[in-house]
């Protein structure tokens, strides 16, 4: 089932690419929702991302891929993680997407051909289905994964953004001088 970085036809999409939009939940974290109970009756949310997989946002950011975030819940943890990581657009408490990506093609003027989305759940699909290079994490829903051009070979909030960047870099020319550049 796995669709590699190294077929032609994700060569080819990935070449094309310079939006990099994702969701959040499942793909930049594990899928967990951990809430701490406070004294007060509240929650406190607590998120855990993959420095490896912000690490991958900060090189394709160096490279010149845009990027963008469509997720349905809202977090300050991640409005704080996407500014840290220089993410471009931010667009929380979003359970349709197609409205936010919408938006986002409009405002940025980037073509669809030249936009990556990454998912992990249906709510991704209708994205992913107007996106030049679709993208599943590797434990992504069986939907998910036969709506996209790529699988990663690694699960979601465990470096699976990282990888996707590399292939973007890798089929664009550019990752020689991202490891250059990112170690300066």
């Amino acid at each position: 089932m796995a669709k590699s970085s190294n077929s032609k036809g994700v060569v080819q999409r990935a070449r094309k690419i310079q939006l990099l939009l994702m969701d959040v939940d499942g793909v930049l974290t594990r899928g967990q929702v951990i809430l701490l109970s406070q004294a007060d009756g509240t929650a406190l949310e607590i998120k855990e991302f993959d420095a490896h997989d912000g690490a991958g946002l900060t090189v394709a950011r160096l490279m010149g891929l845009r990027t963008g975030i469509i997720t349905g819940r809202e977090s300050a943890a991640l409005a704080r993680r996407a500014h840290e990581m220089d993410v471009e657009f931010l667009y929380q408490k979003r359970a349709e997407k197609i409205p936010a990506y919408e938006e986002i093609v409009r405002l940025s003027g980037v073509a669809e051909a030249a936009i990556a989305y990454v998912g992990d759940d249906l709510p991704d699909l209708p994205v992913m289905a107007r996106v030049g290079l679709a993208v599943a994490v590797g434990d992504a829903a069986p939907e998910v994964k036969r709506a996209a051009h790529y699988i990663t070979s690694r699960a979601g909030g465990d470096r699976a953004l990282r990888e996707v960047v590399e292939v973007i870099l890798k089929s664009q020319g550019k990752w020689k001088e991202a490891v250059k550049r990112a170690r300066a």
